[in-house]
């Protein structure tokens, strides 16, 4: 008996489709997508500070994060550079620390990457750097930290290019031992670190910032600081500096900010200046500066900052209104021999001297210039004045007057003798003499108060 032909065919189909099913069984699931394949992480290390270092700085009691490189805690600040497997620190600034900071040598050991190291507010004890640091650092600075320095640990930072130390006692001769073993610096402050002797008569020809400010530094300014072409800032404020302005001081070309103030400099501005059209800051007050103020100085189109005050400069101020306007700061008070045309400043203007008479003199010399003797011809001389009004003599033809009439007068002699006056007494009190008359008349009409 054959198969009946409908189990045949349902046989054949079976045997056809089973194959497919099959292999739809064995076939692998599809691989999740990359996104969420789980990937071997970075080692943590590679993203924070060496630990060598981490463990440095938490030794110095100074506090950290986990991760100083990234989040740097104040009150310290760090910089660090890029290596692998570990970051290195290359900057550190330490300022307003605690009492239980404190430096030792195994740590600085171990920061000898930094490059820049900086104390500010941080009045812990100083130590000897280890000379692997010493020798990395080009940038130091120290404001009101690290108690007192000496000069040979501070020379020892021979591969600085900045150095500031700033409110800081430094026991040493002078700046020289400090500064003649840095040959690669280019700025350099050492204000107000009691500093005493000379300036250095050799200085590293890279220098574009001097601040020798606040110290106890006599002598002159040595001509080879004015052969620094890149010298930008010349701050010599505060000393005790003496002589005269170098008259090469004009060979600073490259200088914006020259400042003197506060010193005892003579002599005369020097017309070298006028080679400085760059120049915005300008002190040189409180010194013994004589002489004419030079009309240059106007032609400065620069210059925001003026300070010409508490010196002997004399006669008129060469400046007017336009030019002290553009000024940010402008100082020239306590110069008693100056004075301000009032025609070209105008009568209210308030700058700490008196306004110029017809003379060019200052209107406060009028009562300054009368000789001591001249106290006791005054009421001679009254009777003398009186008439001229009366009979409208001029000024000028009573100074001449008085000067024949008194001058020659046995009774001036008399008192020049009881006085033991010398002979040069007699000439100082009749050149006297050639403005009294003039200032007693002048007098009622002047709106100046003297």
């Amino acid at each position: 008996m054959s198969p009946h032909p409908s189990l045949l065919l349902i046989f054949l189909l079976l045997l056809f489709l089973s194959p497919t099913n099959s292999a739809a069984a064995v076939s692998p699931s599809p691989s999740p997508p990359s996104a969420t394949i789980p990937t071997p992480s970075s080692p943590v290390s590679s993203s924070t500070l060496d630990p060598k270092q981490l463990r440095a700085l938490q030794s110095l009691n100074i506090p950290t994060s986990k991760d100083p490189c990234s989040s740097p805690s104040r009150p310290s600040t760090t910089t660090c550079d890029s290596s692998t497997p570990f970051r290195h620190l290359i900057s550190l600034t330490l300022s307003n620390c605690s009492d239980d900071v404190a430096l030792s040598l195994t740590a600085l050991k171990s920061l000898s990457t930094l490059t820049s190291l900086n104390f500010i507010n941080c009045p812990v004890s100083p130590i000897r750097f280890p000379s692997d640091l010493a020798s990395n650092l080009h940038s130091f600075t120290c404001i009101n930290s690290l108690k007192k320095l000496t000069g040979v640990w501070l020379s020892r930072l021979q591969n600085v290019t900045e150095l500031t130390v700033s409110r800081v006692s430094i026991t040493a001769s002078g700046p020289t031992i400090i500064l003649s073993g840095m040959k690669f610096l280019h700025s350099v402050t050492l204000s107000q670190t009691n500093l005493s002797g000379y300036l250095p008569k050799h200085w590293h020809p890279n220098l574009t910032f001097v601040d020798l400010s606040g110290n106890h530094l006599k002598g002159k300014i040595p001509l080879s600081l004015t052969r620094l072409e890149n010298l930008a800032h010349l701050n010599l404020s505060s000393n005790s500096l003496n002589d005269t302005i170098p008259s090469t001081i004009g060979d600073l070309t490259s200088l914006q900010n020259l400042t003197l103030a506060s010193n005892s400099l003579s002599g005369p501005i020097p017309d070298s200046l006028a080679a400085l059209p760059g120049l915005v800051h300008l002190d040189l007050g409180s010194n013994q500066l004589n002489g004419t103020i030079p009309n240059f100085i106007r032609d400065m189109k620069k210059l925001k900052y003026l300070n010409l005050a508490s010196n002997n400069f004399h006669g008129v101020l060469p400046f007017n209104a336009t030019f002290i306007k553009r000024l940010e700061v402008f100082k020239v008070g306590e110069n008693s021999n100056l004075c301000y045309n009032r025609s070209t400043l105008g009568s209210k203007v308030k700058l700490g001297i008196a306004p110029c008479d017809r003379h060019g003199l200052p209107m406060s010399h009028r009562r300054l210039r009368i000789h001591p003797l001249m106290i006791q011809v005054t009421v001679p001389m009254m009777k003398i004045i009186a008439t001229w009004r009366k009979r409208s003599i001029t000024a000028d033809q009573g100074n001449s007057a008085i000067k024949d009439e008194i001058c020659s007068n046995s009774y001036l002699k008399k008192i020049q003798k009881e006085k033991g006056e010398k002979e040069k007494g007699d000439s100082f009190l009749c050149d006297s003499f050639d403005y009294f008359p003039a200032i007693l008349l002048e007098q009622e009409s002047s709106d100046c108060v003297d």
